[in-house]
């Protein structure tokens, strides 16, 4: 657990990290051939698990690619992120779609302040915007009031070993590889020039401070066989190579051990 007055700062300097790549984020990202998978990976887990007409609760909302397509699915998003940046170009994505998602600045460690406390069907957070935080726990721990009884929670996590980024010690790409090991305290990630910390969780971890109210109904490992993305070019490269691994991953992606070794995971639990 980190200090109150660190976990701010952190907080703050993500939140300026973000907000300068925001007016080049979905240029950047966009036309990346795994982050599609990887959305729609991400998107399929999470359709899977919701009702028609569900109201949705989404942390670290980015630019809103994610609250937009469940907006076009027929539900409500109450899109939230700490980064003014990320939330101005949201607004001006959805302002013809201001019936079907909200918006709200605010931290995910922080979820008591919300002016919209719900009650949710589902709280959704992805690509790795939790492990922005060294307090996970006290974000998950905070759901309760949020979710209605039966709710849903979906997390799109960085865990503490991916097979991929290990492998790369054969390139003598030794800081890549080993950067996730010995992160207790956070390492140092910096976007746009602004430096920050991120931790990685292992699903043990979501599962544990959860266990008394939530069970869980669905993990799977994401970027298992299929590469991180930030192997760039590498569908493009081996076209061939990229189909046969997604048929691979799509089929094992929920089994032992491949889903403890993605560059994330995708974990779903339920309120009792």
């Amino acid at each position: 657990m980190t200090n109150i007055s660190t976990a701010s700062n952190n907080e703050a300097d993500a939140s300026m990290a973000f907000s300068k790549q925001s007016v080049i984020f979905d240029e950047i990202y966009s036309g990346n051939t795994i982050i599609n998978y990887k959305r729609a990976r991400v998107r399929q887990h999470v359709l899977q698990r919701l009702a028609p007409d569900s109201s949705i609760l989404e942390l670290n909302s980015g630019t809103g690619e994610d609250a937009l397509f469940f907006a076009h699915a027929g539900h409500h998003v109450h899109a939230t992120d700490i980064s003014t940046g990320m939330q101005q170009v949201l607004q001006q994505k959805t302002a013809s779609h201001r019936n079907k998602v909200s918006l709200e600045i605010c931290s995910f460690t922080e979820l008591n302040r919300l002016k919209n406390q719900g009650p949710f069907d589902h709280i959704f957070s992805n690509f790795g915007g939790l492990n922005c935080t060294g307090e996970l726990d006290k974000v998950l721990l905070s759901f309760d009031t949020l979710l209605k009884p039966g709710g849903k929670v979906t997390l799109v996590i960085i865990p503490g070993f991916c097979l991929w980024e290990t492998l790369l010690v054969f390139k003598g790409k030794f800081k890549t590889a080993f950067r996730r090991f010995f992160s207790s305290k956070g390492r140092t990630a910096h976007i746009e020039g602004t430096y920050f910390k991120c931790w990685y969780y292992n699903p043990s971890f979501v599962i544990n401070t959860l266990q008394s109210n939530y069970k869980v109904i669905g993990l799977e490992g994401l970027c298992t066989l299929v590469p991180p993305s930030y192997i760039e070019g590498f569908a493009e490269k081996h076209p061939q190579v990229f189909a046969f691994l997604k048929i691979k991953e799509d089929k094992w992606k929920d089994k032992w051990p491949w889903k403890y070794m993605g560059d994330y995971f995708i974990i779903s639990l339920q309120k009792k």
